[in-house]
C-alpha cells in the first residue's frame, strides 16, 4: 500500500465503491484475495495515465505481475466483443437515461 501523497491519477475510495462489484466479479476466487482491489485499480490508472512500462510501476503499488493479471482480466472481451468496463458504462448510461425519462438505449 502506498504511503504519503496520492498520485494525480488516483481516485478516492468513495469513487471506487460503485465500481468495486464489477472489479470483484471478473476474477474467480479460489482462495481469499490478498490484494486490495482499490490499490490495483489505482496502479492501472497510474500506468494508463502515465504511459509507463509495467516494470516501472512504483513501489507501494501491488506487484506488477498481479496488477497486470487483473488488468488483463478486466479488459478481456466476452463472446459479444464487450469488455467488463464497457458493459458497466453502457449499463450506467442506460440507467441515467431511464432516470431522465428517456429510452435506456440510444438511437443509432
Amino acid at each position: 500500500m502506498k504511503s504519503g501523497k496520492p498520485y494525480p491519477s488516483d481516485i478516492s475510495r468513495e469513487q471506487f465503491e460503485p465500481i468495486r462489484p464489477l472489479r470483484e466479479g471478473v476474477r474467480k476466487r479460489i482462495k481469499p484475495r490478498t490484494v486490495d482491489l482499490y490499490e490495483v485499480f489505482n496502479a492501472v490508472l497510474y500506468l494508463l495515465k502515465g504511459g509507463c512500462q509495467w516494470r516501472m510501476l512504483p513501489e507501494g503499488f501491488p506487484n506488477r505481475v498481479t496488477v497486470y493479471s487483473y488488468f488483463a482480466k478486466w479488459s478481456a472481451v466476452d463472446s459479444d466483443g464487450v469488455s467488463a468496463p464497457e458493459r458497466a458504462l453502457k449499463k450506467s448510461v442506460g440507467e441515467a437515461r431511464a432516470k431522465l425519462g428517456r429510452n435506456a438505449m440510444t438511437s443509432s
